[in-house]
């Protein structure tokens, strides 16, 4: 059984509209090691129409950071607007949002709360692009970049965050801005790096939004079913009588699938562009949909994800138990699942492989060092149950890519183990927002460690919703997340512009 994280946080964690994203982080198997290939399957194609103006640069980035190993480089693309900067004279701030697990043009598009915070702090604003994604391929293709384990080898998170450090260096000393201050922001995965470049290169920035970030996500700092029960309560709490519907549909599934011409009905019923192999690929873009659905919960229509209305779950549940009685559990799933993939009613089958946000080299990352153990209980869940087994992960990783995960590096790299006190130690300025329907929270950080790293959370905020563009339709409680964020972004960089007038008035 998979589930929709093909970041990710997730996801994580862009596409077409208003946030930020990716990321999208992607969502994993039932053995924790793969990462759902079908972020859309909707036939559509990725076509991002600037929402902001930026210009296109590249930057020649050293494929491996921490060597001296002769490797070839690669052009790094990133988007840079500097319309309301200030200048190094007055110490313009610069933001830049991490980018995540695909083409930086979607996130772009979808973070609209940077681009419009930016002129009332006069900064300007980058968007780099995550090596071995969009136009980032080293190598000179991602024909070749994905070419084996060899050569992607160097898509790490650590690879990435050297890349922005690298980045943000080397643009301030072109600009003669070396003392302009930096503050990172990303989203799902994105928001993830966010927080680990605060911590790891806390020279190259003064603070960090990371929105809906799993940065607990990893071995058992947090148990493994909960991405899973927050999903299932999300449908939980729209109607019972819907959960009940998704629940037992598993079973219905997986019985047709087995009897003489059950796939060919399954393919039918689900109006599937090619016949189904077997009943685990339908289960799976099921799963992937009402994983979307919750991180997708937004309270007004989105084109985020998929085109969705507001509130989808609440839609999904009314479309299900909307049908007359005596309709078949499979004709009531239909009906609902087509509300996320098939909004717009434009779609006439559905393929269950595509990747039009060129996201598949989050498989690499999960067979590596990005292993978020994933479960299901019958008990708490709507899912099929499942446990994570590491020894099926590998089994798989070494299938795939002829490697074996390190499911412990990520916590040797950047923490997790006693995360809060190591924080409160060693970190500042950093803010943690989450929204409790976004099943991703369960992975991040919900209270506050100290006065400087807060958690911000809202009971119905869904997937990094705060860094989505503002909106006539946003509820007060979101307008009140991102005016505390806006704030606590105005003191630090108050709190920097006083440190250096004390300096140079000594």
């Amino acid at each position: 059984m998979a589930t929709p994280w093909q970041c990710l946080c997730l996801i994580l964690i862009l596409i077409i509209s208003i946030l930020c994203q990716a990321s999208s982080i992607q969502l994993p198997s039932k053995n924790g090691a793969r990462y759902l290939s079908i972020f859309w399957s909707s036939n559509r194609t990725l076509s991002v129409s600037p929402k902001y103006n930026y210009e296109t640069k590249y930057f020649q980035q050293k494929l491996d950071h921490f060597s001296f190993t002769h490797l070839p480089s690669f052009r790094q693309r990133y988007l840079i607007n500097t319309q309301y900067w200030l200048g190094p004279s007055r110490l313009g701030p610069i933001f830049l949002y991490c980018g995540n697990e695909g083409d930086i043009e979607w996130f772009a598009a979808n973070t609209g709360f940077l681009w419009e915070i930016a002129p009332r702090f006069g900064a300007m604003v980058i968007f780099p692009e995550h090596r071995y994604y969009g136009e980032s391929m080293p190598y000179g293709s991602k024909e070749e970049a994905y070419k084996n384990a060899t050569t992607l080898s160097y898509l790490t998170a650590e690879q990435a965050l050297a890349d922005y450090a690298v980045l943000i260096i080397e643009l301030k000393r072109n600009l003669s801005a070396q003392a302009c201050p930096v503050v990172l922001f990303g989203g799902s995965y994105g928001g993830m790096l966010a927080a680990w470049m605060r911590l790891k290169y806390p020279h190259i920035s003064i603070g960090a939004l990371a929105s809906s970030a799993p940065v607990l996500q990893f071995e058992d700092l947090v148990p493994p079913e909960t991405f899973y029960n927050i999903v299932s309560n999300d449908f939980r709490r729209e109607s019972m009588s819907c959960f009940r519907s998704i629940k037992e549909s598993w079973d219905v599934i997986n019985k047709v699938g087995q009897i003489n011409g059950g796939l060919a009905q399954l393919t039918k019923t689900f109006h599937i562009c090619r016949e189904l192999e077997s009943a685990d690929s339908l289960t799976n873009w099921l799963e992937s949909a009402y994983s979307y659905l919750a991180m997708a919960n937004y309270p007004y229509p989105t084109d985020f994800l998929m085109p969705l209305p507001g509130n989808p779950i609440k839609e999904v549940c009314r479309k299900i138990d909307s049908l007359p009685d005596g309709a078949s559990v499979l004709q009531r799933i239909f009906e609902g699942v087509s509300v996320y993939y098939n909004y717009t009613g434009k779609v006439n089958c559905f393929n269950l492989d595509d990747d039009p946000h060129g996201m598949s080299g989050w498989n690499w990352q999960a067979c590596t060092e990005m292993i978020m153990p994933m479960a299901s209980n019958r008990t708490t869940s709507m899912f099929p149950e499942f446990y994570y087994d590491p020894k099926s992960n590998e089994e798989q990783c070494l299938k795939d890519y002829h490697v074996k995960p390190r499911p412990t590096w990520i916590t040797t790299e950047f923490g997790g183990h006693a995360f809060k006190s190591a924080l409160k130690a060693f970190g500042s300025n950093i803010i943690f927002s989450n929204g409790l329907l976004d099943p991703w929270s369960g992975g991040s950080v919900l209270k506050d460690v100290s006065d400087t790293i807060v958690a911000l959370i809202t009971e119905k905020g869904a997937h990094h919703l705060d860094l989505r563009a503002a909106t006539a339709e946003d509820p007060d409680w979101l307008l009140d997340q991102r005016s505390s964020e806006i704030k606590m972004i105005r003191d630090w960089l108050d709190e920097y512009y006083g440190e250096k007038k004390a300096t140079f008035s000594m």
